[in-house]
C-alpha cells in the first residue's frame, strides 16, 4: 500500500464536489480536489508526485470531454485507476487499454458499500502497476488483477510471473488442482511477446493415450480407423504462440519421448504423414504431481522433465494464504453479479470460520462454496451457521467465532437481509451501536451523515439548555457555522418553559441580547 496515497476528484458541479468531499473524507481518504480545466494546477500546487494518487474519481465533467480528460490523465500517470460518478457514458473514441483504466461506475447518489468496493478495487489496479512498472516487457499491468490476493506467497508468484513473461523460456506451474495453474499460464501468454499468436491448452490427463498423439501432432486422412480427413494438431494450432500442457505428469512414456524429440529440434510429423512440420511455440507446463518422485519410480523422463523444468514456478495452496480469503470473497461475489448469476454477503464470523478450514479443492472448491450459497440465501447474509458443517471451522481465540447456541438463534433470524432502497431507522441505530450490517443494498451515505449531523446538534442544545455559544463550542464549531446548520434542519432549542425562544431567529436574538446584558454588567 502506498503511503499518503491521495485520492483525485474532478468535478465541475461545486455542490456536488463538496458533497463528494464530505463523503470521502467521513471515509478517511486524502482528497486533492479541482475540476477538468484546472485538475494539473491544482496537482502541481499540491507538490505531490504522479505515483502518489491511487485514483482519480470523475463527475460532472462539463468544461472539458470526458476522452480528453481521461487521455489527459493517462498520460500524466499510466497507471491511474478512473471512477466515474454520475451519468457519463463512456466515449466511443476511447482505446481498450483506456477503458481497462475505469475500474468502477457509480450512480451519482452514492451507497457505502459500492463506494468502498469501488476504492478497494482502484488500489489494488495501482499497486499492481506499481509493483509491476520497472519489469521490462510486461506491457497489460492489467495481467495479475486475476491473481487475487495480498499475501507474501502470491506477491512472489506475482514477481516470478513478471521476470520471465516476457523470456523465451519453458515454464513448469507446479501446486495443487485448483490452485489456479492455468490462470498464471495465460497472463504469462498475454504478457509475453507471442501476445498476439494462439493460447492453445491441452490436458494431458484427460484425453486418451491412444488419442493424444494426434491430438498433439495432428494425423493425415486414412492414419488409422475413423481418420476420415487430415486434421491438424495442438502444435499447428500453437505456431507462433503458446502450447499449455496441463497435467504433463500424467503423460504416458511412450509420448514423453516423442514430446522431447519436438522440443529439441522442434520439429514433428503428423501421425501417418511423412512431410516435416515446424514447430514455433513456447511451452508451458504444469502438474499437481512430484515430477522428481515420478522419475525416481521410473514414471517421468529425467531429460524431458530438465527441458520444461527451465523456470519453475510454484502455486501456493489456499491454506496457505488465508489472509487471501476475504479478497477471493470479493472477487468472486464481483465477478458472479456482473454475469446476473445472483449475489451473496458473508458476515464476518462466517469469514472468520472459512479462513480456518483446510481447502483441499483451493480456489476451485471456494468458488462453488459462493455458488452455492447464492442458491440457498439469494441477496442474503451467510452466517457461521449456514455454512455447510464441514466450513465450520472455530477458532479457540477468536471471540467472533465463541457464538452460543443463543446467538445462534438470534442470528439465523437476521442471517438473511432483504434487498431496500434505505436503511430503516433501526438500521440506522445499529450502525450507530456498530453492532449491526449493512443492508445489502447500501445506504443512503449522505442521508445517513445529515441525520447524524442533526442529531449530534440536537444532543449538545439539549446539553447547553438551548444557548447556542455553549453548543458550538462542545461541537468545536463557529456559532455562526451552528446557526447556519440549525437554519438548514430547522432546528429548535428545547422547550423548558413558555417564555422561552423557540425559533432560531429568537434563539439567535436571545443569545446577542445576553451577550449585551453581560457588557453592561
Amino acid at each position: 500500500m502506498i503511503e499518503n496515497a491521495q485520492i483525485l476528484l474532478i468535478d465541475d458541479d461545486d455542490e456536488s464536489s463538496q458533497n463528494l468531499r464530505t463523503v470521502l473524507a467521513f471515509l478517511g481518504e486524502s482528497i486533492t480536489p479541482s475540476n477538468s480545466a484546472a485538475w494539473q494546477i491544482r496537482v502541481k500546487e499540491s507538490g505531490l508526485k504522479s505515483s502518489q494518487f491511487s485514483a482519480a474519481i470523475i463527475a460532472n465533467c462539463r468544461e472539458k470531454k470526458l476522452a480528453s480528460l481521461i487521455q489527459e490523465l493517462h498520460t500524466w500517470e499510466e497507471g491511474l485507476p478512473f471512477i466515474l460518478v454520475g451519468e457519463q457514458h463512456l466515449p466511443e473514441e476511447l482505446d481498450s487499454k483506456l477503458l481497462s483504466c475505469i475500474t468502477a461506475q457509480l450512480p451519482a447518489k452514492l451507497s457505502y458499500q459500492p463506494l468502498l468496493d469501488a476504492l478497494h478495487k482502484a488500489k489494488i489496479f495501482h499497486e499492481h502497476f506499481n509493483r509491476l512498472r520497472d519489469f521490462d516487457g510486461v506491457r497489460d499491468f492489467n495481467m495479475f488483477r486475476s491473481l487475487v490476493g495480498e499475501s507474501d506467497a502470491l506477491q512472489k508468484v506475482r514477481y516470478m510471473m513478471g521476470q520471465v513473461a516476457c523470456k523465451e523460456v519453458s515454464v513448469l506451474i507446479t501446486g495443487e488442482s485448483g490452485t489456479g495453474k492455468e490462470v498464471v499460464a495465460r497472463n504469462l501468454h498475454l504478457n509475453s511477446n507471442r501476445s498476439e499468436k494462439p493460447f492453445i491448452p491441452i490436458n494431458c490427463g484427460a484425453i486418451p493415450r491412444e488419442l493424444l498423439e494426434s491430438e498433439l501432432f495432428g494425423h493425415e486422412k486414412g492414419a488409422f480407423t475413423g481418420a476420415i480427413a487430415s486434421r491438424a494438431g495442438r502444435f499447428e494450432l500453437a505456431d507462433g504462440g503458446t502450447l499449455f500442457l496441463d497435467e504433463i505428469g500424467d503423460m504416458p512414456l511412450s509420448m514423453q519421448v516423442k514430446l522431447l524429440r519436438v522440443l529439441q529440434e522442434r520439429s514433428f510429423e503428423r501421425v501417418g504423414g511423412v512431410n516435416t512440420l515446424q514447430a514455433d511455440v513456447r511451452i508451458l507446463a504444469a502438474t499437481h504431481k512430484d515430477l522428481e518422485e515420478m522419475i525416481e519410480r521410473g514414471e517421468f523422463r529425467q531429460d524431458l522433465y530438465y527441458r520444461i523444468n527451465v523456470f519453475p514456478i510454484e502455486m501456493p495452496s489456499l491454506r496457505e494464504r488465508p489472509e487471501d480469503i476475504p479478497l477471493l470473497l470479493n472477487e468472486l461475489i464481483t465477478i458472479m453479479e456482473s454475469e446476473k448469476r445472483g449475489s451473496i454477503r458473508f458476515n464476518s464470523a462466517a469469514i472468520k470460520s472459512l479462513c480456518n478450514y483446510e481447502w483441499p479443492g483451493n480456489v476451485r472448491e471456494l468458488a462453488n462454496l459462493v455458488e452455492r450459497m447464492a442458491i440457498l440465501y439469494p441477496h442474503g447474509i451467510v452466517g457461521v451457521e449456514n455454512l455447510p458443517e464441514k466450513f465450520r471451522k472455530y477458532s479457540d481465540d477468536s471471540a467472533a467465532l465463541s457464538l452460543s447456541s443463543t446467538d445462534l438463534d438470534a442470528s439465523r433470524e437476521a442471517s438473511v437481509v432483504p434487498l431496500q432502497k434505505r436503511p430503516a431507522q433501526n438500521d440506522t441505530a445499529a450502525l450507530e451501536s456498530g453492532s449491526g450490517l449493512l443492508p445489502l443494498s447500501g445506504i443512503d451515505l449522505k442521508e445517513y451523515l445529515s441525520n447524524l449531523e442533526k442529531d449530534l446538534i440536537e444532543k449538545a442544545l439539549s446539553d447547553s439548555s438551548g444557548v447556542v455559544a455553549r453548543a458550538a463550542e462542545r461541537l468545536q464549531l463557529g456559532r455562526t457555522t451552528l446557526v447556519e446548520k440549525m437554519r438548514k434542519y430547522n432546528l429548535q432549542k428545547p422547550q423548558e418553559s413558555e417564555s422561552q425562544p423557540s425559533s432560531v431567529e429568537e434563539v439567535e436574538a436571545s443569545n446577542v441580547a445576553g451577550k449585551n446584558q453581560s457588557a453592561s454588567d
